[in-house]
């Protein structure tokens, strides 16, 4: 009965030891599980849905560029492409073979697809090919049993309604580099475009939009189940161009199949109306891909198909410059509009003689007869007098040889030497520098678009910036209206007598381009020609009756001609650059009548019914 009583002590012992474990552990348990749930849910919910959820970007539309007028320059339409999703193939390789049999894939574009697949979860799309034509889409969806894993997606593509004659101004895309996805996340969508050239590249933030974002119910590995909640991003904003659309194809086709540039400008306020260069290329062509034959059909292109000439072509001014050399010398005094200087033909300086463009020479001419018979002589004399500091600092008030700030990513700003500057290359300034840079030669280097803008410059009196914006998503930027370029201070009486030259230069018979005159009653235009060697021409080639248009064609001078019109009430300003069009006179000067005569035509500057803040509205796909 003792040894039962013992036993049943010990079990019950036992018992209550083992019942205290278990409340203990279930006490433990409780506590972990109101720590959980109670105290820190919210963040295991957090992590839950974490795992649960797949946050990924949806890419916006690209914003449209839109001319003056409201007309789409660079635009988006729809692009079917094939996609493929490596876990529903049994074989990618056999898919790929499969594929190609259709739609034939080039050796790089293969590995390309196989590297890609390599690198991302066999779940996700990998791009095979874009761009697919009605026919190849059809045929993929048709023989879609023989190509598992293979999908057909709408994406989108950029669309340049004009082509190449705004390629240069427009710009192009192109897929994003490895490199360019470090910067922003959203580069890494599929079909993604970033600005690679022109307005599209100077843009191109503004132009990308922001991106918009989906969640995605996913399991464990990640795939996607179903889709919880989507939000749209904000599309590309519309950026809307100073360029008339109708007037840019008007210029391009009166520059024909001359290696030429030409830019037309509002000369009150410095938007650009048109900036054609020639030849030119399909900006839509980087988009889907360059070849390696076009691209060496490009880049062995002696007249350079790939490069803005207008804002990048670097030139000597020839006797364009002249107007800014006659005003440096009346602000220096070292002439006045009054002062005759002779013109036997030739300058001696030292034991150098420089020639006048004119064998016999001119006689005595004063500022008016200087300008509008371009007297070299004239020209050297008056250099001669007020210095080369004075005409650099001149030339730079009126846009030569400084940053004018356009739009466009590689413009260049050209040369405007200086005594320090040749210092600085080593050697002094002599004389004779300054004598041939008072016709626009030497080291001089200036762009098409400086010259415009000089030209402009000189007709109002403005230090008028060219630009390319008028709206970027409705706002209108700065620059639209004359009074927000300061004048230049300098007389208006020094100003009208090379205004004056200008207006002699076309409309009186013996100026030097009486081809330019227009032949519209009651309107006048102001121009100046010019021609700027390449090449030295010798003394001997000169005494045995030298011509230059029997050199070959990149031996020939470039031929130059500036202009604003109406001269009464200066509206449009111009200059026009033919790649060794030998004579401005003859080549550049009735192209820029031509071109002058549709602007006052189309009048592209005259006030619109709708505003630019409406032309720049919402993004289109």
């Amino acid at each position: 009965m003792k040894r039962e009583s013992r036993r049943m002590a010990v079990f019950t012992r036992r018992g209550l030891l083992i019942a205290g474990a278990q409340v203990a552990a279930f006490g433990a348990l409780g506590a972990r599980l109101y720590q959980v749930q109670v105290v820190e849910g919210s963040r295991y919910a957090t992590l839950a849905d974490t795992n649960r959820i797949s946050t990924r970007l949806i890419a916006p539309p690209r914003g449209r560029l839109l001319d003056r007028t409201g007309q789409p320059v660079a635009n988006n339409r729809q692009n079917w492409r094939a996609l493929l999703i490596a876990e529903q193939a049994d074989d990618v390789g056999a898919t790929l073979d499969a594929f190609a049999r259709i739609v034939p894939l080039a050796d790089h574009e293969r590995a390309r697809i196989e590297r890609d697949v390599r690198r991302h979860r066999r779940f996700i799309p990998v791009t095979v090919r874009e761009f697919l034509d009605w026919s190849d889409m059809a045929a993929l969806e048709v023989n879609a049993p023989e190509l598992p894993g293979i999908v057909i997606d709408l994406g989108t593509t950029r669309q340049y309604p004009l082509g190449p004659a705004l390629a240069h101004v427009a710009g192009y895309v192109a897929p994003p580099s490895e490199a360019d996805m470090g910067e922003d996340a959203m580069l890494a969508l599929p079909g993604i475009r970033i600005g690679r050239a022109g307005l599209e590249k100077y843009h191109d933030l503004a132009l990308r939009g922001r991106a918009g974002a989906v969640q995605m119910e996913v399991n464990a590995v990640g795939r996607a189940i179903r889709e919880l909640v989507r939000q749209e991003g904000a599309p590309g904003q519309d950026l809307t161009l100073s360029i008339d659309a109708t007037l840019q194809q008007q210029v391009i086709g009166h520059l024909g199949d001359e290696s030429a540039s030409a830019v037309v400008l509002d000369a009150r306020n410095g938007e650009v109306l048109a900036m054609a260069t020639n030849p030119s290329f399909d900006p839509s062509l980087f988009d889907s891909g360059v070849s390696q034959a076009q691209w060496i059909e490009w880049t062995n292109n002696r007249r350079a198909p790939l490069i803005n000439k207008a804002a990048a072509g670097l030139y000597a001014p020839g006797s364009t410059f002249k107007m800014v050399v006659a005003l440096a010398g009346l602000e220096a005094r070292a002439i006045t509009p009054t002062d005759r200087i002779n013109c036997p033909g030739y300058l001696d300086l030292g034991d150098t003689r420089f020639h006048c463009w004119r064998k016999g020479g001119h006689g005595l001419l004063d500022l008016h007869g200087g300008i509008k018979n371009s007297c070299d002589v004239y020209f050297y004399e008056v250099a001669r007098r007020t210095g080369i500091d004075h005409i650099a600092a001149m030339a730079n008030r009126f846009g030569l040889g400084v940053d004018l700030a356009i739009e466009l990513p590689g413009a260049r700003r050209g040369l405007v030497p200086t005594r320090a500057w040749r210092l600085a290359h080593g050697k002094p300034w002599n004389m004779g520098d300054t004598v041939v840079h008072g016709i626009g030669q030497g080291f001089l280097q200036v762009t098409p678009l400086a010259l415009a803008a000089m030209a402009a410059r000189i007709a109002t009196g403005r230090a008028v910036q060219p630009h390319l914006t008028r709206a970027v998503g409705g706002l209108v930027q700065k620059g639209a209206e004359a009074s927000d370029w300061p004048p230049l201070g300098l007389p208006e009486r020094e100003l009208r007598a090379v205004r004056d030259g200008m207006w002699a230069v076309v409309n009186e018979h013996d100026g030097t381009a009486p081809i330019a005159k227009l032949p519209l009653p009651g309107v006048q235009m102001a121009g100046k020609t010019g021609s700027s060697q390449v090449r030295r021409v010798s003394r001997e080639q000169r005494e045995h009756g030298f011509k230059s248009e029997n050199l070959p064609w990149e031996f020939r001078p470039h031929a130059l001609f500036v202009a604003f019109a109406p001269y009464d009430a200066p509206r449009y300003a111009l200059a026009v650059v033919v790649e060794h069009g030998n004579a401005g006179a003859a080549m550049a000067a009735p192209i820029a009548r031509d071109i002058m005569l549709d602007v006052l035509a189309r009048d592209p500057a005259a006030p619109r019914d709708v505003p630019p803040q409406r032309l720049a509205g919402g993004s289109a796909a």
